[in-house]
């Protein structure tokens, strides 16, 4: 977090939980999101009494917490929130004593909270495992020119989104092979699934060690089976979504 993010901002912007999982949500799914099961677009509603989001028109159950930190915990969201924010706001440090004197928790949940965030802390979770889609747009400084195809000055972002939740985005001088391949191989580990669309750029990756499941677009393909890249699709759908319309 912003060293400037003061603790008034901190409980505008995160009141309750609710506010908390929602922002979860939003950066794991984005603001709109693809279903995968019936493949429409729509914002997910709210389930009743759980920490789970569904597709207004299946009903595909999606749950924000799974596999992160904050899975299985029953320690209120806004909690671990304010502990993060501790955490990464002091210069000189807290610790788990001072973190339970400031949540009102137990010892040992003051430590169990503190480990996991600093370990989160430390590594940086830049290391993408598991199954992870990949994906090049491009953004112009007109808002009428910002879509996905190239255009005169447009800007070139690269990313990287892991299906369990974390995500890497690096400005890239182009979308050439030899640039993706660098930052796919400084951001994903060489044992992860690896899907695509049909870009050239990615043709390397069965040869470079990666298992690569692709889903072609230009035949109107979208999700088929386990293959597609609506997780990264929906990251850049949030991001053009918060900017500027002029």
């Amino acid at each position: 977090m912003d060293r400037k993010f003061s603790i008034k901002q901190f409980n505008q912007r995160f009141p309750d939980d609710d506010a908390c999982l929602e922002e979860i949500k939003q950066l794991r799914f984005g603001y709109t999101l693809a279903c995968t099961k019936c493949t429409k677009e729509n914002k997910f509603y709210r389930v009743k009494g759980r920490s789970a989001y569904a597709c207004s028109y299946c009903g595909l159950h999606i749950y924000p917490l799974k596999d992160s930190i904050f899975d299985h915990s029953s320690t209120e969201l806004k909690l671990w929130f304010y502990a993060i924010y501790l955490m990464a706001q002091t210069r000189a440090g807290i610790s788990a004593k001072q973190l339970e004197r400031e949540l009102g928790v137990t010892y040992k949940t003051a430590w169990r909270m503190f480990s996991q965030i600093r370990k989160l802390m430390a590594t940086g979770g830049n290391i993408l495992t598991g199954e992870v889609e990949v994906d090049e747009v491009y953004f112009h400084p007109d808002p009428s020119k910002r879509t996905t195809a190239k255009a005169h000055n447009s800007q070139v972002v690269f990313g990287m989104v892991e299906r369990k939740g974390r995500a890497v985005v690096k400005h890239v001088p182009t979308s050439g092979v030899r640039i993706l391949s660098k930052k796919i191989k400084e951001n994903i580990d060489a044992n992860a699934t690896v899907y695509s669309d049909t870009h050239g750029s990615y043709r390397h990756l069965t040869k470079a060690g990666y298992i690569h499941l692709t889903i072609n677009h230009s035949l109107q393909e979208y999700v088929k089976s386990d293959r597609h890249t609506q997780n990264v699709e929906n990251l850049w759908s949030n991001i053009k979504w918060s900017l500027p319309s002029r």
